[in-house]
């Protein structure tokens, strides 16, 4: 059971800091949907695919005084920031978390704001689908982002990157 909020734990020591606890669960879905280890389940939700689990595991290892939490307003929005303390390290210590190749995977996505992580987890939830119906459900589903058919084109070429991050050394040659 602990080995599940390791890998949290071990995402936001790789990611330094998640800005957002809507970042968080992004970050966390798309890494799934390209092979890295969580178990998390996600269901489509307001903003995206969302995982009531991951929630509760992040809450948990608030409460256990394993990660920070941080808020802060602008204005009428509260943004939460997270990062890891020593009593998480320490806890790492016990719990080895290898994610391999999928390191590189989270320092990109953290470098992107919630928005576009948003957005690429829905082409994710919807990949599935024809060009045509998976671009006309984000229109639907996501019209109050007014999300452009060139950001669209953008998330996609983001998750070809993501998936060439995962599989470079894949292609290299053994020694």
């Amino acid at each position: 059971m602990l080995s599940r909020h390791a890998k949290i734990i071990r995402l936001i020591e790789i990611a330094g800091e998640v800005s957002g606890r809507k970042k968080l669960q992004k970050m966390v879905y798309i890494a799934k949907q390209l092979n890295m280890d969580f178990d998390e389940r996600f269901e489509f939700h307001m903003y995206g695919p969302y995982s009531e689990e991951l929630t509760l595991r992040v809450d948990e290892l608030c409460n256990m005084g394993l990660l920070d939490e941080q808020m802060e307003s602008k204005g009428a929005i509260q943004l939460y920031r997270y990062t890891l303390n020593e009593a998480g390290r320490d806890f790492l210590r016990f719990h080895e978390v290898d994610f391999g190749f999928g390191e590189r995977l989270i320092r990109r996505m953290n470098e992107e704001n919630s928005r576009f992580l948003e957005l690429v987890s829905t082409i994710l939830y919807f990949s599935n689908l024809p060009y045509d119906e998976m671009k006309a459900k984000i229109f639907t589903f996501k019209s109050k982002q007014r999300y452009t058919e060139e950001e669209i084109l953008k998330g996609m070429s983001f998750i070809e990157e993501l998936r060439a991050l995962m599989n470079a050394d894949s292609d290299a040659p053994a020694h």
